[in-house]
């Protein structure tokens, strides 16, 4: 790969470089420049294209048309938090430290919605299948309908959410996923950026709502 499509991008606060350096010159970090390729980010315009794009259609702030129901949850707090439950199509972004608990609050969403009669599906890069069970027979919610995978590909993670209809779908963590598209590693800058973009066209294209799981690590 030639050296001119190649660009630094700092792992502490995303600062991009045009070179390497033992310090980040933004932030200050020592060591916390990270060599990645220059690719287009999702949706950008490719400068040799001479397509045309399509004119954006406005709205006004009125409507006929009744507002789709949420999907409560039966969570009080995270329904509250979402505004009285979750809007169908929506991208729901759930940060926080390593180990506050996350996980553990978001299984105990989808438990109670699929009682609730929601289809939800719970997809873990981090954990094994066999984990979240044992969390969620400790938890009282084994019974639940939840649909469980483990799994770091965006391609297949994309392909089986088209394939199969669902309300609501958590995922658990967008550090760990990784699109076929790009070269930089999981929980780089560019495959976090890549993936999130990609599950938010989803969500807004009809699909279910998405919760996101980050982690701060910085």
């Amino acid at each position: 790969m030639a050296r001119d499509s190649l660009l630094f991008v700092c792992k502490s606060c995303g600062a991009v470089h045009s070179k390497w350096a033992g310090q980040c010159s933004s932030c200050g970090e020592w060591n916390a420049l990270v060599e990645e390729s220059k690719a287009a980010p999702p949706g950008a315009l490719k400068p040799a294209s001479t397509a045309r794009g399509r004119g954006v259609q406005f709205e006004t702030l009125q409507s006929d048309t009744p507002e789709p129901p949420r999907i409560v949850t039966g969570v009080t707090e995270f329904d509250r938090v979402c505004g009285g439950g979750v809007v169908p199509g929506s991208a729901i972004l759930l940060g926080g430290d390593p180990g506050v608990g996350k996980s553990t609050l978001l299984l105990e969403v989808t438990a109670k919605a699929a009682r609730n009669g929601a289809k939800v599906a719970y997809i873990s890069g981090e954990e094994a299948i066999e984990q979240i069970r044992a969390r969620a027979k400790r938890m009282g919610v084994a019974d639940a309908d939840v649909s469980l995978a483990s799994a770091t590909a965006l391609r297949d993670i994309l392909t089986t959410l088209k394939r199969d209809p669902f309300d609501i779908v958590i995922i658990d963590s967008i550090q760990t996923l990784w699109s076929d598209a790009h070269d930089a590693g999981p929980g780089s800058i560019t495959q976090v950026r890549a993936c999130a973009a990609e599950l938010v066209r989803l969500a807004k294209n009809g699909g279910p709502a998405i919760v996101l799981v980050g982690h701060v690590t910085k």
